[in-house]
């Protein structure tokens, strides 16, 4: 520190000195950012944040000097003044005085809620604050379709699916390469519509994929699951089932995704409750467009994680009859997750490669869950020493030491059933990538 200026030696002896004063040690950062000397400034700050945690001068001096944007504080906020109680009218010496409803209303403003509400079209979703007439069920006008929210072609392609390259290969010649000939599809008299059920460990990107597959379409994206469908009213769970896929016919193209389809479509032999059976053959009907050609421009396509588990009826030709394995991302695939999970975390010298050798077979979601392990790491390591530090390639690799892949399990399930119950080669490309691995 021999090219110091007098000034900075000075105050970083008396800071040494004081170390508890705050506002000193803030002025001493600021000259050092002044300076240029950002990585200094940055340690001074995080010191006085240690004396004074929550100081807004400390907060946003960090964030300058690590280059983070910063926002002015936002103004007080002033209570709002309360309503002048109205002046009761004048009364006569021998009148009773008169009940003040007024005066009453506010001493219990704060114990009990409005009886009525007006004016208020967001809560109630109708005009002049009342409430649409609800059904004997409880649930509004029957049949409503419009209530499914059903997102727009969206800007996502299979480009945008990091590595997996044949997952794409499979996807493009199964599913999408049909359906984006329409000569071809005429000559051959292959109908605008198609079923495809994914599979596969936890948190390996399906729902991503589906949505990727639709931008590929571009058609409208309608997404399922369980709690959508399923109502404690007899008759409510099919009619859902109806109302989405009649929603899905009127904005064709549309993707239908039904997510986690052994809770939706479980195998009817082994359900117990008349309810869901029902909404298993109420899905059914739909899938084979009740009449003709309705589904024209409807694809559905359908995740889970326990293939064996989902009525047999439900993988019949016309319906989803075709299925895909979604593995674990491979090694570019895992590289595109950890520099997603990783863009905007202070990280130093991260040997990518390194990383993405050290956690073969995680998952995704082990991934994110690796990123957040190494920067909890971090963090706390500069709470402790009051120097703030980067995440480096020691960080992550201990954090893939620590976890250990979410998929295991799933394919100690997996394998019993590719060896045991591949019926009609349902799992070949399962039975494929455990031998590939030497899991047998």
């Amino acid at each position: 520190m021999s090219d110091e200026s007098p000034l900075l030696r000075s105050l970083r002896a008396a800071v040494a000195a004081a170390p508890e004063d705050v506002p000193l040690r803030l002025h001493f950062a600021e000259l050092l950012l002044a300076e240029g000397r950002h990585d200094e400034a940055v340690g001074q700050a995080a010191a006085a944040l240690q004396h004074a945690p929550g100081d807004p001068a400390a907060r946003d001096l960090m964030a300058r000097a690590m280059g983070l944007p910063t926002q002015p504080p936002p103004p007080p906020a002033t209570a709002p003044t309360p309503p002048t109680p109205p002046t009761p009218p004048a009364r006569t010496p021998d009148e009773p005085p008169a009940f003040d409803w007024a005066a009453a209303e506010q001493q219990v403003a704060d114990l009990v809620g409005p009886r009525f509400t007006d004016g208020d079209d967001s809560a109630t979703g109708t005009g002049g604050g009342m409430e649409a007439p609800l059904t004997s069920d409880g649930l509004g006008d029957p049949g409503d379709a419009s209530a499914w929210d059903v997102d727009a072609p969206g800007a996502v392609r299979l480009a945008d699916v990091g590595g997996m390259r044949e997952v794409k290969e499979r996807l493009e010649a199964a599913f999408l390469a049909p359906l984006r000939n329409p000569e071809l599809r005429r000559l051959y008299g292959k109908s605008l519509r198609g079923g495809l059920l994914l599979y596969g460990p936890p948190g390996c990107g399906k729902t991503f994929i589906a949505r990727a597959v639709a931008g590929e379409l571009g058609a409208s994206f309608l997404s399922v699951s369980l709690a959508d469908i399923l109502d404690m009213y007899i008759g409510t769970s099919e009619r859902n089932v109806h109302d989405i896929f009649e929603t899905a016919r009127r904005q064709a193209p549309c993707v239908v995704f039904l997510d986690e389809l052994d809770a939706l479509g479980a195998k009817r032999s082994r359900m117990h409750h008349s309810g869901l059976r029902n909404v298993v053959n109420q899905l059914l009907t739909e899938l084979d467009g009740v009449d003709g050609d309705r589904n024209e421009g409807v694809f559905v396509l359908a995740a889970t994680n326990v293939p064996w588990d989902v009525d047999l009826a439900l993988r019949r030709p016309g319906r989803l009859d075709r299925t895909l394995l979604v593995l674990p991302p491979d090694g570019p695939a895992r590289e595109a997750i950890l520099r997603y999970h990783l863009r905007e975390r202070p990280i130093e010298s991260v040997d990518l490669g390194r990383i993405v050798k050290a956690t073969e077979d995680f998952s995704g979601a082990d991934l994110a869950h690796l990123c957040e392990s190494a920067a909890e790491a971090a963090l706390l390591d500069s709470a402790r020493t009051g120097t703030v530090r980067m995440i480096t390639t020691k960080d992550l690799l201990r954090a893939a030491k620590e976890l250990k892949p979410s998929s295991e399990s799933w394919f100690a399930s997996a394998r019993n059933v590719a060896m045991f119950a591949n019926d009609g080669g349902t799992y070949d490309d399962l039975l494929a990538h455990l031998k590939k691995k030497r899991k047998l």
